[in-house]
């Protein structure tokens, strides 16, 4: 069992998402950053896709009333365990009345905390992900709020013998990419979607060449940007469509939306690009404020990309399998 110490209602219970239920008009939902997630599940040896805490609001403290291992990964976060502090993309074993702190991250905008067995909440239409907008899934509906208390760990991790020291990982391409968020402008690839062709010369020129900054006006639903405004060469009117994460829609002002992991199921507005499932993670992990830089790509890339990431990511868990009985 855990006790949440801190109010944080865009803090939710997430597992890799929802699928096949777009046509009810319900999302995937999920996490945003699904690598970190399932490396974090790694970590405390669960399967990829357990239930983790998505932690978007700082800082956030978490009470332990029974040993469990556990696992934070994602942000560059500091976080203490009783203040003790813990590198990030960490795993290690918390004993009864220890309490975790996760503070404001210095780069990234998302952590991940999972334990040892998952989160026991129930699972509605196959997954345990918190549907903010349907408020069902997770905790109740809902973020979690100070005074919640979730029961977590399985009897078997429960009593698994305590890490003394843990286990962590750097997986292939984070501190290239903390080093982009350094720099405060994050490149993604993208590849031109249905409308693309419908925007003027410029308004494609503007969208590959200039930065764009995500707003404060960024959710699991999607991140509107500000930047140059992208009009089309003539005004249309389109029929209301399926979209997925990643679709970059152009509303009349002009300023792009990015949806992401609890993307609307449906709309209307012209689509000039889609960022490509590999490169989903990065926008997620940018923070208000973060520029974003568009690369155009072809889908034989998007394919490579997206099949070496998952690549990594077996290699990753297999490894951590062989080296968690030595933690």
């Amino acid at each position: 069992m855990i006790e949440i110490l801190s109010n944080g209602a865009p803090n939710v219970v997430q597992d890799l998402g929802r699928y096949g239920c777009l046509s009810y008009g319900l999302s995937r939902s999920g996490a945003m950053d699904p690598f970190a997630l399932s490396i974090g599940n790694a970590l405390v040896g669960n399967e990829r896709g357990e239930a983790g805490i998505e932690i978007n609001l700082f800082p956030f403290r978490v009470k332990f009333h029974e040993g469990v291992r556990f696992a934070v990964t994602g942000a560059d976060a500091r976080t203490t365990l009783d203040d003790q502090w813990l590198a990030p993309w960490w795993g290690r074993s918390a004993v009864a009345g220890q309490t975790l702190v996760i503070e404001r991250p210095r780069r990234g905008a998302r952590a991940y905390l999972t334990f040892g067995g998952g989160i026991n909440v129930q699972t509605v239409m196959g997954s345990k992900s918190t549907d903010l907008k349907g408020a069902f899934g997770g905790a109740s509906g809902r973020g979690l709020m100070r005074g919640d208390r979730l029961d977590v760990g399985s009897d078997q991790s429960r009593s698994a013998r305590p890490w003394k020291v843990g286990l962590g990982v750097v997986p292939p391409g984070l501190l290239d990419y903390w080093n982009e968020l350094s720099s405060n402008c994050v490149t993604v690839r993208v590849l031109p979607a249905a409308e693309f062709d419908r925007f003027t010369s410029q308004s494609q020129a503007a969208f590959l060449q200039e930065e764009f900054k995500v707003s404060p006006d960024a959710n699991r639903v999607g991140y509107r940007l500000i930047g140059p405004a992208l009009s089309q060469q003539a005004p249309v009117e389109l029929l209301s469509h399926g979209i997925v994460a990643g679709t970059i829609q152009v509303p009349p002002s002009g300023q792009a939306i990015v949806q992401l992991a609890e993307a609307n199921t449906c709309g209307g507005y012209p689509k000039i690009a889609t960022v490509i499932e590999a490169d989903l993670w990065k926008l997620s992990q940018a923070p208000i404020g973060c520029n974003v830089r568009f690369e155009l790509t072809d889908i034989d890339t998007a394919v490579t990309a997206l099949r070496t990431r998952r690549d990594e990511e077996l290699r990753i868990r297999d490894t951590l399998a062989m080296m968690s009985g030595r933690a």
